[in-house]
């Protein structure tokens, strides 16, 4: 079983890239959190296929659709102007309302988003003990895996659809976060290929940043203004531009690119997580380093903390708080308030045009030539806000989790 986040905050997610829909379910979101689906619409929109002209072809609209776990009894009528839904069966059709805007009730919250921009015949090549392995995909260890039953289209349940329900999941998480502690969660792109950026969002962060690495709304506001208005989602405007050329050569010449970009998590609360085996720096690494394609995962200084000497890296401690960040925001699997800093890296995209030594899901070897499909020649160009999602999951069921051990005992009494 698949879940992200958990035991108290968590992510369950159903649907294949080609299938009817992606459907998520959210538990454990406190009551009273007011959530309006254009916010959650808005993360979606940069996670969608067709967002970026450096991404995928396939072009889906993405919207998201509430049916469960919000409510507001003093206004029915904005809660209820969410998105019609219907369904034809035989002759008839069934029609009723979504949700729009309501608070959590602290139960189940459901969402689905619909798969209306499929080309399902793309991907017979790769149908039945015949079809075709693309090297770097999931298509051999999958087929046997599911004893020959796997859906191939657009690589089934293992396609970068499947991070819709992260999306949603991570955006209610950011906004429980935002409005309680004031967090906020960016990405930035911060090499493609073996171009490398010259300017770091953490050290951007870290030059605002006044004692405890705290920004102001306002501040946080100006750095997301600035990632959003560029051609890639970095935070250096120069090697925007010549990473989206770097890219564009890419997909003409049939092949893919790797990425590495930055999460960083600034306001972010302290003292949250465990020491050990639930150590917050562990998860962290585990859902970042988990998702589809990423290859490494690093918290702070990362693997250059392997050529310091501890005089070097120990992050001097005034009454103030820490005057550096070279452990990214995280000490024995706990937080400091310090920015949570982390720095993931992204294989090229295994589906290419270029010819490639394979073989059939049988055995017999071939060459590999792709006959047809939409696919990403870098993606990372948009797994900024997945990486910032999965962030959100993982610091709200912490913080949800370190909250329990403060008990208030008016919180159990009725009358």
């Amino acid at each position: 079983m698949e879940i992200l986040g958990g035991p108290l905050y968590s992510v369950a997610g159903a649907g294949e890239s080609h299938g009817p829909a992606i459907t998520t379910i959210i538990n454990g979101c406190p009551p009273g959190l007011r959530i309006d689906r254009n916010q959650v619409q808005q993360d979606l929109d940069r996670r969608r296929p067709g967002g970026n002209k450096h991404g995928t072809p396939r072009n889906e609209k993405d919207k998201v659709v509430f049916l469960s776990g919000l409510y507001d009894s003093q206004d029915h009528q904005s809660l209820l102007a969410g998105p019609e839904i219907s369904v034809k069966v035989d002759d008839t059709t069934f029609a009723t309302e979504s949700y729009e805007t309501g608070y959590t009730t602290g139960e189940p919250i459901a969402a689905i988003v619909l798969s209306t921009s499929k080309k399902s015949h793309d991907y017979t090549q790769l149908t039945g003990d015949q079809g075709e392995v693309r090297p770097g995909h999931t298509d051999l260890v999958k087929f046997h895996q599911s004893q020959q039953f796997v859906d191939v289209r657009g690589g089934g349940r293992s396609s970068y659809r499947s991070t819709i329900s992260d999306v949603i999941g991570g955006s209610i998480a950011r906004e429980f976060l935002r409005i309680h502690f004031g967090t906020v969660i960016l990405s930035s792109i911060q090499q493609v290929g073996s171009l490398e950026a010259s300017v770091s969002l953490a050290d951007k962060i870290a030059a605002l940043a006044g004692d405890g690495g705290r920004l102001s709304s306002e501040q946080l506001a100006e750095i997301e203004s600035a990632l959003s208005s560029e051609v890639l989602h970095t935070a250096d405007a120069e090697f925007a531009q010549e990473a989206a050329e770097l890219i564009k050569e890419t997909r003409k010449d049939g092949d893919s690119l790797g990425a590495a970009l930055e999460v960083v998590a600034v306001n972010v609360p302290a003292l949250v997580g465990e020491p050990l085996y639930q150590s917050l720096k562990a998860r962290l690494m585990g859902t970042l380093g988990g998702l589809n394609a990423v290859q490494s995962c690093e918290i702070g200084a990362g693997k250059a903390v392997v050529e310091r000497r501890g005089s070097e890296n120990n992050d001097p401690i005034r009454q103030t708080g820490y005057q550096a960040n070279s452990h990214g925001g995280l000490l024995g699997g706990i937080t400091t308030g310090m920015p949570i800093v982390c720095k993931v890296g992204f294989k090229p995209t295994s589906t290419i045009h270029k010819p490639q030594s394979s073989i059939r899901k049988n055995f017999e070897e071939i060459e590999f030539h792709l006959q047809s499909g939409r696919h990403d020649p870098c993606v990372g160009v948009r797994a900024g806000v997945t990486l910032e999602s999965r962030v959100a999951i993982e610091l709200m069921n912490a913080t949800l989790m370190h909250q329990s051990q403060h008990i208030d005992p008016k919180s159990f009494q009725l009358f």
